[in-house]
């Protein structure tokens, strides 16, 4: 679990910054760092300059946060992300979630590029995430519970927000995006899944697996923040088509879906 002296300093550090003051974060996965692009008045700061934060060096990912307006709302936006394939800690991964909460940060929008595990999706879908399945046997809130972070035994019943659930769909509605709905599961990495591995995730119920998300969502929640989880799903999981899988593919095929992508955030962002 973080010092939470260490959560006030980078806290302190970013608002000694700039004088926004942000109420929703969004942390931008591999290949969708572009939305960021959309801030008005954007403050940058680079990762490495802000106390304790740790540095991805992920392939797609940018490593700075950054601060400004969008739709009316101010915003504090995660270029880049920190994976536990890196050699993080989940302390580390989780970090810059506690410091948004610190911010004044009520709704988190996590978005990631993950793989396909139902045969109705197609690669360049976008899916609202409902639920989770975590497969990789550890929880960002092992260790001491610091109770001014949230409770010692989180409610997990609803991670992914219904109500921003409900904003999501109806703006993807009305723009005519195809939103698929379903359960993500977390994958370690940083090897894509065998397709054995595939078969018995799809068998648990997952519809999608990706390496990130889950830890950010569980520590939100338990910082009594609203999430809502959006993937943009690259690639079908291995073994359901004959082909390798590349990480070149998931960057360029994220890219072919960033304006659907960016209009539907930005109008759910609008409306909370």
């Amino acid at each position: 679990m973080h010092k939470y002296q260490e959560i006030l300093e980078a806290r302190d550090f970013i608002m000694n910054k700039t004088a926004h003051r942000p109420t929703i974060g969004m942390i931008l996965g591999s290949g969708l760092g572009s939305l960021a692009e959309e801030i008005v008045s954007p403050f940058k700061i680079p990762y490495h300059e802000i106390p304790h934060f740790a540095k991805s060096e992920a392939v797609g990912h940018a490593n700075e946060l950054v601060i400004g307006e969008l739709k009316g709302k101010t915003v504090v936006v995660m270029k880049g992300r920190f994976h536990y394939y890196e050699g993080f800690t989940l302390d580390e991964v989780t970090f810059p979630v506690r410091v948004m909460k610190a911010l004044g940060v009520e709704n988190l929008i996590i978005t990631n590029a993950c793989g396909a595990i139902n045969t109705s999706f197609n690669p360049g879908d976008l899916m609202l995430i409902t639920d989770h399945i975590n497969l990789v046997g550890t929880n960002p809130l092992i260790g001491p519970n610091h109770d001014k972070l949230g409770t010692r035994f989180p409610d997990v019943s609803e991670v992914y927000h219904q109500g921003l659930r409900h904003i999501a769909s109806t703006v993807a509605k009305e723009q005519n995006i195809t939103l698929q709905q379903g359960v993500y599961a977390w994958w370690s990495g940083p090897t894509y899944e065998t397709p054995a591995e595939i078969r018995m995730i799809r068998t648990l119920g997952a519809d999608a697996v990706g390496m990130s998300t889950v830890p950010e969502a569980i520590v939100a929640v338990h910082g009594s923040m609203k999430v809502l989880g959006i993937s943009c799903l690259t690639n079908m999981a291995c073994g359901i088509l004959d082909q390798p899988l590349s990480h070149d593919e998931v960057i360029e095929v994220a890219a072919t879906v960033r304006e659907k992508f960016i209009k539907l955030v930005k109008e759910s962002i609008a409306r909370m």
